[in-house]
């Protein structure tokens, strides 16, 4: 199709895919998981020792994936590097390259440094491939002295402490990227930025939920009632912010009555009325605060299956909830142009280079990586204690 004359970019295609839905949902799981994570290390939540590792682990592998869903949309995945030969200063995108930089090199010497002991036992009591593998990981570094392990905790700590800003301008900055296109009247709000880091918190918890108790039914281990508890309150506090938020900013878009809400709040009630009023609102909100409520307000009453049940179910339906949300901010938010001449069409293919296979693929890839780190460095003490034993076993 030839465009001619003045017209807005979205006029007649919706050029963000499914592909940038996934972009910040996988971003906010790093930030999300990173911020339990510092929980334990930085402000000493010891209930939260059961996933401090975890935590950690999740965070690495989803922040490895993040960079696939631009580098199938863009389509050319041998310029990836270019973001950093070439540096555009000038460029919002260049800047959210450094700062994951930043963030990847944070978060590899955090690790290195949480699973040191666990390398240096490991070179010492393994044989062949693995004893040379693990010789290699420690960097010739063997002391495990008590003044060692202490300069370890101290440095972890400060790493954690680093960590935590890195991680709210990581997922902040991807709300920055929609906010600033002054070209579009629902993303270009102060508030996008501080959603988009609220619900990164939330979907990060709610999934360090699911996987927690998941791993644990199926290596049939205890599931720590206090860690599961504490999760919850937390994931009950970040939600009740998020979902305030996202509701003040339409009530604002509404209120102040522009001629951007006559399109706005049309697309809401009509082209996303099942995504944003049934998903996003009803099922992924309202339904989970209400279960998080009963966690945490009935707590000392529950027994650990019923609590269990209700905070997985409760983190499963945030997990939708924010992907609800993603969906309707990006791909509602093309559905019609600053033009306001009526709506787009979006529907992926299944098959397509975009599309839901596509997409379905991307999100297994960090699941597939957390398992094989969890095989390389065991995410759950009862497990390492166990590779230990395995090992020690044959002397």
């Amino acid at each position: 199709m030839e465009l001619s004359g003045y017209s807005y970019p979205n006029d007649f295609f919706i050029d963000w895919s499914l592909m940038i839905v996934l972009y910040p949902y996988i971003t906010g799981f790093v930030a999300g998981a990173f911020i339990v994570s510092s929980f334990y290390h930085v402000f000493e939540r010891n209930e939260l020792e059961p996933v401090g590792k975890l935590s950690l682990l999740c965070s690495f592998a989803f922040l490895l994936s993040a960079g696939l869903p631009l580098l199938n949309h863009l389509g050319h995945p041998e310029r990836a590097l270019n973001i950093f030969l070439t540096p555009n200063f000038s460029s919002a995108m260049s800047g959210f390259g450094f700062v994951y930089t930043f963030y990847l090199i944070v978060m590899e010497l955090e690790l290195w440094l949480v699973y040191r002991e666990y390398i240096v036992e490991t070179a010492r009591r393994s044989r062949g491939w693995k004893r040379r593998a693990f010789k290699w990981l420690s960097l010739g570094v063997y002391d495990l002295s008590p003044e060692s392990r202490e300069v370890d905790r101290k440095a972890i700590r400060v790493l954690a402490a680093i960590g935590i800003p890195a991680a709210c301008i990581l997922h902040g900055y991807v709300g920055f990227l929609f906010g600033a296109l002054k070209s579009n009247p629902w993303w270009s709000t102060p508030l996008m930025p501080v959603i988009f880091l609220f619900s990164a918190v939330v979907s990060g918890i709610a999934l360090l939920i699911v996987i927690y108790q998941t791993d644990r039914k199926i290596h049939g281990m205890r599931i720590d009632q206090e860690c599961v508890a504490s999760l919850s309150r937390w994931l009950w506090l970040f939600m009740i912010v998020t979902v305030s938020l996202e509701i003040l900013e339409i009530i604002t878009l509404a209120y102040e009555q522009s001629e951007a809400w006559e399109i706005i709040g049309a697309l809401l009630t009509t082209k996303l009325s099942f995504s944003f009023i049934s998903v996003q609102m009803i099922l992924g909100s309202l339904v989970p605060f209400v279960l998080l409520m009963v966690v945490v307000l009935m707590n000392s009453y529950l027994h650990e299956k019923v609590r269990n049940t209700l905070a997985f179910i409760a983190a499963a339906l945030l997990l939708i909830q924010v992907f609800a949300m993603r969906w309707n901010v990006v791909i509602g938010g093309q559905m019609f142009s600053k033009s306001f001449s009526g709506f787009r069409q979006y529907q992926p293919e299944f098959f397509e280079k975009e599309g839901i296979l596509a997409a379905i693929v991307i999100m297994i890839a960090p699941f597939l990586l957390l398992h094989l780190l969890n095989i390389i460095f065991p995410a759950f003490s009862d497990r390492e204690e166990a590779e230990k034993g395995a090992i020690a076993a044959p002397k």
